[in-house]
């Protein structure tokens, strides 16, 4: 299931129906950290969702606290395609996106008085419970011909980002990285990560990377090659995991 929407519902709905004592989620993602490599399996401990934008210079209700210049923003004319070191910026009238916060209502909070949720942490146990992990032995070939230049590694990282956009740009990948320090992008984690910090409940992402997210070939995404060793690369390593997490 694609999308933070419907990764939301689902997740409300599990912990609402059932007696669950944490979340687990994995999957791929693509990869903005120019010092990790596809099949490499990454565990973030922040996670926040890129995709909720104002998109306009002056915040209406920013008094108030519905809109906030907190967390940065995106300029659009730094991308125009004629700009070069011998010009000046040019004005583009898309303006600029500021990133916000979530907001979400905690089952131990005041009724219908919202907390803003960004940077949302992984659980701190399973957190260090990933320090075992660096030992799993990860698969380094699609097939007899296909393979990578060295085997992938299991590593915890700081951050990883999520946003309803498959994110096969360059130069945003290139943003994503130097803004929020992110290392691995995908549409999913995110919604997963604020169901949980509003139900109270455990969480960790589990996410191997499968593409460049726009940084490799301007012909190909990596992911067409390399999605099914870094989807069964991130299950051996979940399976570890459960596991610790039972013994």
């Amino acid at each position: 299931m694609t999308g933070l929407s419907e990764n939301s519902i689902s997740t409300q709905l599990l912990l609402t129906l059932f007696d669950e004592e944490g979340v687990v989620h994995y999957g791929i993602a693509g990869n903005a950290n120019p010092k990790l490599h596809i099949g490499d399996v990454t565990i973030p401990q922040y996670w926040t969702h890129t995709g909720l934008w104002y998109w306009q210079d002056e915040l209406a209700l920013e008094v108030s606290g519905d809109f906030s210049r907190r967390f940065g923003y995106l300029t659009f004319s730094d991308y125009n395609n004629y700009i070069t070191k011998h010009s000046k910026s040019v004005t583009n009238l898309l303006n600029n996106v500021w990133f916000q916060a979530e907001e979400i209502f905690p089952v131990d909070g005041t009724p219908e008085v919202r907390q803003h949720a960004f940077w949302v942490p992984v659980d701190k146990t399973y957190f260090k419970f990933a320090t075992k992990l660096k030992n799993v032995k990860l698969s380094s070939c699609v097939n007899t011909t296909t393979c990578l230049p060295r085997r992938p590694i299991v590593v915890r990282v700081d951050k990883g980002v999520s946003a309803n956009v498959f994110v096969d740009n360059k130069a945003y990948r290139e943003f994503l990285n130097s803004k929020f320090d992110a290392t691995c992008i995908d549409m999913e984690s995110a919604a997963f990560a604020l169901v949980c910090l509003q139900q109270k409940k455990p969480f960790i992402a589990i996410r191997a990377l499968s593409d460049l997210a726009g940084g490799g070939s301007a012909l190909s995404n990596e992911a067409d090659v390399f999605a099914s060793l870094a989807s069964q690369n991130a299950l051996d390593v979940v399976v570890r995991f459960v596991s610790l997490l039972n013994s």
